[in-house]
């Protein structure tokens, strides 16, 4: 998995935390500030796709074209636990536990383990997974209406303090809400490949066992552990 998809895996993270529906008459920015402030837990499927502009030597009224496309099962505990487990087409789970991310590959049978705090730093899951307000690390910024959705543009403030001045791997990212959930997530990044995430069969507040996201990687798996 490249390092832009885990990227992006954690952007979809860091909202997908619901509340009680709003009507669809609330602007989609406080929208997002409601289902951010709201989340407990949300649990539902995604299709995920990566995608890119034609080149030069292709027609260009098809629009952007499809590379790659996942789909699967995401559960989320606010702060800072998710599972996003890939089913199609082939088996695979990235798993936060709170204290670390883990990579799980059911194919090249291995389990890669990594600090979470080092992993989610350079994402807004590592604002988004807090108590912290939206609005003191972003600025979101009204789109279109387009789909059935409210578009939300979130753009970082900029730190003056900041030693990385570019960490994010990602130029933009949007966000379509209808009636107070995120249904469709777009990443773009430096070189123009988007990923674009749908959600559907969201369940909001689920309870959820306290070894929900508790990983043991099975007898005869390479273990990685990085620092």
């Amino acid at each position: 998995m490249s390092r832009f998809l885990i990227s992006a895996i954690l952007a979809i993270a860091s909202i997908l935390f619901a509340g009680a529906a709003l009507s669809q008459s609330e602007s989609g920015a406080e929208q997002l500030r409601q289902f951010v402030r709201n989340s407990k837990t949300a649990e539902g499927d995604f299709v995920q796709q990566q995608l890119r502009a034609p080149k030069a030597n292709e027609p260009q009224d098809k629009g952007l074209k499809v590379l790659r496309q996942t789909q699967g099962h995401f559960v989320f505990q606010r702060p800072g636990r998710f599972i996003w487990e890939t089913q199609k087409p082939y088996e695979q789970k990235l798993i936060a536990d709170g204290k670390q991310l883990i990579l799980w590959d059911k194919d090249l049978n291995q389990a890669t383990f990594r600090p979470a705090g080092q992993a989610l730093a350079s994402t807004p899951a590592a604002i988004l997974f807090g108590e912290t307000s939206l609005d003191q690390h972003f600025d979101l910024v009204e789109g279109d209406e387009r789909l059935g959705m409210k578009w939300v543009s979130l753009t970082p403030k900029k730190d003056p303090n900041a030693k990385n001045k570019n960490d994010l791997p990602y130029t933009k990212i949007s966000i379509g809400m209808t009636n107070g959930l995120p249904k469709a997530l777009e990443l773009t990044d430096g070189l123009g490949s988007v990923v674009l995430v749908t959600l559907d069969k969201i369940q909001l507040n689920v309870n959820l066992p306290a070894n929900r996201f508790t990983f043991t990687p099975p007898a005869g798996v390479e273990v990685l552990r990085l620092n």
